[in-house]
């Protein structure tokens, strides 16, 4: 009976600890806020090619993960401080990494731009635009989909020479408050879904590298 009682323990200590893992990964979503007005002494422009959104979704099994590329970009600077920026993804870019398959990556690709997902047609963009830093967390307004929150996350800011980036850590969103719905549990019977319900936490990393203006 003691050792019954001790490895329930153990499971729910582990449940907790999962639990609290996932938390601290979660960004912290609230309104849309204004941009802090700073002084800025320097612009850096994102390099498109080398800057990014990288993307992870799950299903119940399995998932699917990518990136989505920066059309364009520009990072102000005071000093060796990162005091603002702006950056517009390219939906058109998305790409998938995992399906080796051509035709079937070419599929998830179509069904991600379509009204779905994306509809890339109607928002072709989505953006990012900082509204404030504070010490390694990074805030600032994510549009997609007409819908424009604001997210505060963990980053990293380098410099060399007349290069920059801007690495956040791993974050989750929850996809269904910016319209993304498709085959979610929260708009959707979950238990009719079953293997096709997809997951509302999307794990997201954003990647900048940009050079001195």
């Amino acid at each position: 009976m003691k050792k019954q009682v001790l490895n329930i323990f153990t499971v729910l200590v582990l449940a907790l600890a999962v639990v609290g893992c996932k938390k601290r990964n979660e960004a912290e979503i609230t309104d849309a806020k204004e941009v802090a007005q700073v002084a800025v002494e320097a612009k850096y422009k994102a390099i498109a090619k080398e800057s990014m959104i990288m993307w992870e979704a799950n299903k119940i099994v399995g998932g699917h993960n990518g990136t989505i590329h920066v059309s364009n970009g520009v990072v102000q600077t005071k000093g060796d401080a990162l005091v603002g920026g702006n950056f517009i993804f390219d939906i058109n870019t998305i790409a998938c990494s995992d399906i080796k398959d051509e035709k079937k990556n070419a599929d998830l690709i179509k069904h991600l731009k379509n009204k779905d997902f994306f509809e890339v047609e109607k928002y072709p963009n989505a953006s990012f635009e900082i509204t404030s830093i504070e010490g390694d967390k990074l805030s600032g307004n994510l549009m997609m989909k007409g819908v424009k929150k604001n997210i505060t996350i963990p980053a990293r800011v380098n410099f060399m020479d007349d290069m920059m980036t801007i690495t956040s850590d791993v974050f989750t969103i929850d996809r269904t408050e910016w319209n993304i719905k498709h085959n979610s549990g929260k708009f959707a019977d979950a238990a009719k879904l079953g293997d096709y319900l997809i997951k509302d936490d999307v794990e997201l990393k954003i990647s900048i590298k940009a050079k001195k203006a």
